[in-house]
């Protein structure tokens, strides 16, 4: 039963995602579609990730005690409503504004599946099981986003990719609400216990670094399509391929990750992270498509997919008295990186060509690695003064 909870959040995952970043892919055919700038196409994804970190902390609390099931099937409906209404092709304000209604319960979402597949788990099964769910993340990037875009380059109409987002929105709305058992919260915690841990430092710096991580994932991975077909030449159709590619060694590393995580956090949180910023480098040297090219997009995915259970458990470890309402921020903060990755790499674009993206993401990543430093030298001397008492 512990497996198929967390299977089913699993597959909410994969419906969110496929939501959130399908238009990755299909980025250049909306811009060229609404006779718009990539950099502002951007913003279906950098808008749809700041409501996410804005309200979500709000909303997850305040749903903190609403029976998970219930709360799921209603979040998907959602996702699943507004993706019938994009994949019509209304005026861009609109399109931009149903991006918007999910994005609101994306990490109340999150977390309530989370919760449901750690619930019943052992202290040593719950990274297991969380793994299992934001396993969804990268199982989206190897299946449906990649699947979307193939079917939209297909039919040379970014709409059908929507319609798969639909379908897979459906799906996971019927396995919510017919394989999950009525899941109510036993125990809920106050609002003041778990609002309180945003007034821990060591929290506040976990929180800063997970904001700084994703932001380095996104600065070049939201033009990713774009990025591939301009500075290395490869037609709509690869695109898809290497999105799949991505997507494989994602899972991959995603698992790596999983059984490296319950042996030291902070050691492999911080392994990732390094791998992804590096690849920044190379990626900018990179030229036409070649093998080289294939060879340095795998590893990138490699390194870039476990960054989102990485970061989550680095912050969950940091407010073990209220993990749902930690993971909660943690999806937050990560949204919030990704909108400022997402903008501030394309006012780079724009300014200085689209091959200036990598640089964003050393930059980012660097940052991110010195707040990773800093919140352990915290850690570090908290543990020490207390030792002395």
């Amino acid at each position: 039963m512990k497996n198929k909870i967390a299977y089913i959040g699993c597959l909410s995952l994969i419906g969110v995602i496929s939501t959130e970043f399908g238009v990755i892919g299909i980025l250049p055919q909306i811009a060229d579609h609404y006779k718009i700038t990539i950099d502002k196409a951007g913003i279906l994804l950098s808008a749809f990730a700041m409501v996410a970190a804005i309200a979500g902390p709000f909303l997850t609390v305040f749903t903190s005690g609403i029976n998970r099931k219930k709360l799921m099937t209603i979040s998907m409906m959602i996702f699943l409503v507004t993706g019938i209404i994009s994949s019509l092709s209304p005026p861009f304000w609109l399109l931009l504004s149903v991006r918007l209604l999910p994005a609101f319960l994306h990490p109340a979402l999150v977390s309530a599946a989370v919760g449901a597949a750690t619930a019943s788990a052992d202290k040593k099964d719950a990274h297991k099981m969380m793994a299992i769910v934001i396993g969804g993340v990268g199982l989206a990037t190897i299946t449906t986003i990649p699947f979307a875009t193939f079917i939209a380059s297909i039919f040379d109409n970014w709409q059908a990719s929507f319609m798969v987002q639909t379908l897979i929105s459906m799906i996971a709305v019927s396995a919510i609400w017919l394989g999950l058992p009525s899941m109510p919260v036993i125990a809920q915690k106050s609002y003041g216990t778990q609002l309180k841990i945003m007034t821990k430092p060591l929290f506040i710096a976990s929180s800063v670094f997970t904001f700084l991580m994703n932001g380095t994932m996104f600065t070049t991975y939201s033009y990713f399509a774009d990025y591939l077909g301009k500075v290395n030449s490869m037609s709509p159709k690869t695109i898809s391929l290497m999105l799949l590619l991505f997507g494989i060694t994602g899972v991959l590393g995603n698992f790596v990750a999983g059984k490296l995580l319950s042996k030291n956090i902070t050691v492999t949180t911080a392994s990732f992270l390094v791998g992804l910023t590096l690849i920044s480098i190379p990626l900018y040297y990179a030229g036409p498509m070649s093998p080289w090219v294939i060879v340095l997009i795998a590893i990138w995915g490699f390194f870039h997919t476990p960054c989102f259970l990485t970061g989550q458990a680095y912050m969950m470890e940091a407010a073990p008295e209220a993990p749902e309402f930690a993971n909660s921020i943690s999806i937050s903060f990560g949204n919030l990186g990704i909108s400022l990755g997402t903008a501030i790499s394309g006012l780079s674009i724009a300014k200085f060509g689209l091959h200036s993206a990598p640089w964003v993401m050393l930059i980012f990543g660097g940052l991110a690695l010195v707040s990773l430093v800093v919140k352990e030298a915290m850690q570090y001397r908290k543990h020490h003064v207390i030792q002395l008492f």
